[in-house]
C-alpha cells in the first residue's frame, strides 16, 4: 500500500473543510472589527453633531467613507444611525448571514 497516495487523498478531503473554516473565521473577525470601529465612531458623531457640524462634515471629519450616517428627530431626543455593508467571502456562510451583511449601530442623545 502506498502511504504517500493515502496522505494525498486525506489532504484533498480535509482541505476544503479547512479553507471554509479559515475563511469563516476571517469573515466573522472582519464583521466584529467593523462593528467595533462603528461603536467607537458613533460617540464622535454625536459629539461633533452637538458642536454644530453637519452630517456631511462629520462624515469627512471622522473618515467614514463607506458608512451611511443618518439621524432621526424623535421629539425630546435624537437618534443617530451608522450603517455599513460588509461582503461575505466564505461560501455557505451567506446561509447564516445575509450577503452583504449590514451592520447598524444606533444611539439616542437628548437634545
Amino acid at each position: 500500500m502506498n502511504k504517500r497516495g493515502q496522505a494525498l487523498v486525506e489532504f484533498i478531503i480535509i482541505l476544503p473543510i479547512f479553507l471554509i473554516l479559515v475563511l469563516g473565521v476571517i469573515d466573522i473577525g472582519n464583521i466584529l472589527y467593523h462593528r467595533t470601529i462603528l461603536e467607537g465612531a458613533i460617540t464622535d458623531v454625536i459629539s461633533l453633531y452637538d458642536a454644530g457640524y453637519s452630517l456631511a462634515e462629520i462624515k469627512t471629519e471622522i473618515d467614514l467613507e463607506d458608512v451611511e450616517v443618518s439621524t432621526v428627530d424623535n421629539g425630546d431626543y435624537r437618534e443617530f444611525h451608522l450603517t455599513q455593508e460588509i461582503d461575505i467571502i466564505t461560501p455557505g456562510l451567506n446561509l447564516i448571514f445575509d450577503n452583504p451583511y449590514v451592520i447598524d449601530i444606533h444611539r439616542s442623545a437628548y437634545e
